[in-house]
């Protein structure tokens, strides 16, 4: 029962912040074409750099949504100096981990956290521009064709439209790519409140650097999305850790997994992948530290005195149960979308499917069917998530697909 009302406290904190964000989510993808980022993104030099990490932090994209953008990106022009930026900052933080950020830990830590993604996404990115200068590696370099990648997706016509396209992808899409890991999070700092003993952190919260270095270990494997991430930190800090130390679980645990470290050293080269993981890490711990030793603790500590048991505030607002009500409305509807398609794909007659290897979450699916439906030919798409196989109806030419597949930075397998 305690970890459950843990669980509905730590709910009640956040959704409201992550209902707004959700929101304007929406409006970036549906009111922001792609082919923008793109275009601007072609140098090496810091201007790029500083673009990519500058677009990437209010992007609301996790780790495994990040990748087959960053690679699109990179097929269509962009530099691997500016796409290790955006790679960089992109996971770390967004509009809706900022508004999560701000109501469990406090208006501090909301302007650390994005400033810390942006710092070290420009440090990095010009690290991997000059080692791109010695990385001889033949990496997938930018496509040859003209119009492919992020350019391929077309943006719908007229405001009621693009609203109805940002409520859509922010209430439904986004709901479906990230709620599981947020679920995933609220589930882990319950059972960190109620089951870890207060004592338990003590011998590490004097020693701060070797409780990040071991936070480090932990966080690099396991993946935990941006918004995820916070009441883990949230629970860690009311165990004893220092602020600084759940600052590097913020940045670390987004940012980095094997999966991402994987798909960089494939495409970017093994060299790229390498300045990639140590920005990561050496920023987070030097970030980390900056705040224990150079900024006000209370700053970051006094947001958590008016929270019993490291939990919620004493009063629940009938606003945040609200919110609450709604958000897990979001989540089960999402859910049972995903559900009912997947059965739909099954019993639906498709006249040819298609392998693809690379889409890892909801915004990786819609990207795919959107685009493969603009295909001369093609009457019907829908794709198959955990399958990994599209299926388009029409009467199509099958080079197109896996071309098109191609342009958007997936790998069509035979």
């Amino acid at each position: 029962m305690d970890i459950f009302n843990a669980f509905i406290n730590m709910l009640n904190e956040m959704s409201p912040y992550i209902l707004l964000g959700l929101f304007i989510a929406g409006l970036l993808h549906a009111f922001v074409p792609a082919q923008v980022m793109s275009r601007h993104l072609s140098g090496s030099d810091w201007r790029a750099v500083f673009k990519a990490a500058m677009i990437g932090v209010p992007l609301p994209l996790c780790s495994c949504g990040v990748l087959p953008t960053a690679v699109a990106m990179r097929r269509n022009g962009a530099s691997r100096a500016a796409s290790a930026s955006f790679l960089i900052s992109t996971p770390q933080t967004g509009v809706d981990s900022i508004a999560a950020t701000y109501s469990l830990l406090g208006p501090a830590f909301a302007v650390v956290r994005p400033v810390a993604a942006l710092v070290t996404a420009a440090v990095g990115g010009c690290l991997v521009g000059v080692s791109e200068k010695h990385d001889d590696r033949d990496t997938d370099g930018a496509c040859p064709i003209a119009g492919c990648g992020a350019g391929a997706e077309s943006q719908p016509a007229g405001f009621g439209a693009r609203m109805k396209e940002a409520l859509y992808y922010g209430f439904v899409q986004m709901v479906q790519s990230i709620g599981k890991w947020l679920v995933l999070g609220l589930v882990i700092a319950a059972l960190i409140t109620v089951l870890v003993p207060q004592d338990f952190f003590v011998s590490l919260g004097d020693r701060p650097l070797l409780a990040m270095l071991v936070v480090v270990a932990v966080a690099v494997p396991m993946y935990v999305c941006a918004t995820g991430s916070i009441p883990i930190a949230l629970s860690l800090m009311l165990k004893g850790l220092s602020p600084g130390t759940a600052l590097v679980l913020l940045m670390a645990g987004p940012a980095a997994n094997f999966a991402s470290i994987a798909v960089i050293s494939r495409t970017m080269g093994r060299r790229s992948a390498a300045v990639y993981i140590s920005s990561i890490v050496l920023g987070a711990i030097a970030f980390g530290l900056a705040i224990d030793y150079l900024l006000p603790r209370e700053w970051f500590v006094d947001p958590l005195a008016a929270m019993p048991n490291g939990a919620c505030h004493v009063g629940v607002s009938w606003f945040d149960t609200m919110c609450s009500v709604i958000l897990a409305g979001l989540l089960i509807t999402a859910f049972a979308l995903k559900f009912y398609n997947r059965r739909h794909q099954k019993i639906t007659t498709m006249s040819k499917e298609y392998k693809i290897k690379g889409m890892s979450c909801a915004h990786c699916k819609a990207s795919v069917e959107r685009n493969l439906a603009l295909i001369p030919g093609v009457t019907s798409v829908v794709v198959d998530l955990p399958a990994g196989i599209a299926y388009v109806e029409g009467d199509h030419d099958p080079a197109a697909v896996m071309e098109r597949i191609k342009s958007l930075g997936f790998d069509p397998l035979p």
